[in-house]
């Protein structure tokens, strides 16, 4: 039986999002792979993701970045996290060598920690990792003029480059100092049209719309107490908003897969960020962004892909805070209609883990 040793970053939602539908793939072509899932994620969000049996270890080996809300990082404390998580990597990767040599994986996949790729090379373990970006090109970017930072942004390339193949998604950033990485297709859950049942559920009036606000995973500050009612629009928010209006629902009462009810509604307001953005463009739904206000570097490909593969448009800060989005929501859905992408990714994915799995002695 293959053993695949996965750890999921719990950086928001959108790593598990694009592994997800490879695992989904990986067990048609492998019904008899042993998962170990490593994740800092709640169980109850990577099972309703992930189908069939896995061990799950809880934990994580990265942080990727700290976060004041869903649309800012933290500099300082992102700063202070990096410098004390290398202050003595060789005992990183010691541990970590510990725990995968217990396990005894036949691969390892990250998306997209870097320290279990570096205790894999120490075991001779094999590894992928997978990702529309990586923590060290971010790294650099916020900070590699810092005198402090090169020494931390060497270990973790280093680490990186350890992996056999780094699976560049599409959309990503360019990854031009990971020379063993391969670009796939899209990666992306297809959900099942729920429209009709969904309304029918919510009481819709025949001139509401639904859209749903999804942040990723990451808490933002909205405030829809002020927003202006409008008869012909519904929101479904995350039920920790605790929002008490009519014309909005908590995500969580309608109980349908996030990829359901993301095919079902009529658009979705969200930040630039792989899962959303991509599981709407394939799934035909129109979005409705907030950039991102910290100059996050993977954000112009993300947007860039949106904009040639769905429809899609743009609000700034004042919009959001005022909800005045009904106009910008009838613009919108006045775009043609673009033929949604295909998430051959998934497959492409998948297949190359298991013919790694299958040559695995």
């Amino acid at each position: 039986m293959p053993h695949l040793f996965v750890d999921i970053s719990s950086h928001g939602f959108g790593h598990l999002a694009q592994v997800a539908p490879v695992l989904g793939e990986l067990g048609k072509r492998l019904p008899d792979v042993r998962l170990t899932l490593r994740s800092g994620l709640p169980p109850e969000k990577l099972r309703a993701r992930i189908g069939g049996d896995f061990t799950h270890l809880a934990g994580r080996s990265d942080f990727g970045f700290v976060m004041l809300d869903a649309l800012r990082i933290n500099p300082a404390a992102s700063a202070a996290a990096y410098r004390a998580r290398h202050a003595d990597w060789p005992r990183a990767v010691a541990d970590e060598t510990l725990l995968l040599g217990g396990l005894r994986p036949d691969l390892v996949l990250t998306d997209v920690a870097y320290l279990p790729l570096a205790a894999a090379a120490h075991l001779s373990i094999p590894s992928f990792s997978m990702c529309s970006l990586n923590w060290a090109e971010i790294f650099a970017h916020y900070f590699g003029g810092e005198a402090w930072a090169g020494k931390i942004h060497a270990e973790m390339l280093a680490a990186y480059r350890s992996a056999e193949c780094f699976l560049r998604l599409t959309p990503g950033m360019a990854m031009a100092d990971l020379p063993r990485a391969r670009t796939i297709a899209p990666v992306a859950a297809l959900g099942r049209d729920c429209r009709a049942a969904l309304r029918a559920r919510l009481a819709c009036a025949p001139i509401e719309k639904l859209v749903l606000i999804a942040f990723g995973g990451i808490e933002q500050d909205l405030p829809l107490d002020r927003w202006p009612c409008d008869p012909g629009l519904r929101w479904l928010v995350p039920a920790g908003w605790a929002t008490a209006r009519a014309d909005m629902t908590a995500i969580e009462t309608v109980a349908l897969p996030f990829a359901d009810l993301l095919r079902s509604v009529d658009a979705v307001l969200t930040k630039p960020g792989y899962g959303t953005f991509v599981e709407a463009a394939c799934n035909g739904t129109p979005v409705i962004y907030l950039p991102r206000s910290d100059g996050w570097p993977e954000q112009d490909d993300l947007i860039g892909w949106l904009k040639a593969n769905a429809r899609c448009g743009e609000i700034d800060a004042g919009v959001l805070r005022s909800g005045a989005l009904p106009a910008r929501l009838a613009d919108l859905w006045q775009q043609s209609a673009k033929q949604p992408p295909s998430p051959a990714g998934a497959a492409q994915a998948a297949a190359l883990i298991a013919e790694r799995l299958n040559c695995r002695n």
